[in-house]
């Protein structure tokens, strides 16, 4: 009997120490994906395009490791290496076709990364030649990203 008023108190102390230790505990949960409107970025200039459309998935250095890419069901592609996986010519037709929305890509156009084209067009008030100038410059600088 003595010990047993040894061993309760014990057991009650074990049980609410693990309790606390146990709400402490980060909450691990899955990455998400926060939508947001686009905003306008320069339509001049291919490198802030990119900075502000593209580096959140593909990185700043376009290899495809953004701070949203842990995110997304499809993992971004490379895209330093668009050239070499087309013959060592850069393909800036298809790409360009991609950002347009006019080529089909697993991870364009669905809920994780959005087709460029349209929402140009939305910033532009549907300026057909400044929707033409962005995906122009965009391609360009992302040319500029071939390795080597």
């Amino acid at each position: 009997m003595r010990a047993m008023k040894f061993i309760i108190p014990a057991v009650l102390l074990i049980m609410i120490s693990t309790l606390a230790v146990a709400q402490q505990a980060p909450v691990q949960t899955a990455p998400t994906i926060k939508h947001v409107p686009i905003t306008k970025s320069p339509s001049n200039s291919g490198v802030e395009m990119f900075k502000s459309y593209c580096a959140v998935c593909h990185g700043t250095d376009g290899k495809g490791d953004g701070p949203a890419a842990s995110a997304l069901k499809t993992a971004p592609p490379d895209l330093t290496v668009l050239a070499q996986k087309n013959g060592g010519k850069y393909p800036a037709a298809h790409v360009a076709s991609v950002i347009r929305g006019q080529a089909i890509l697993p991870s364009h156009g669905t809920e994780d990364m959005p087709v460029w084209g349209p929402l140009f067009s939305s910033i532009s008030q549907g300026n057909e030649s400044q929707v033409q100038q962005r995906t122009a410059n965009l391609v360009q600088y992302i040319g500029t990203l071939q390795a080597k």
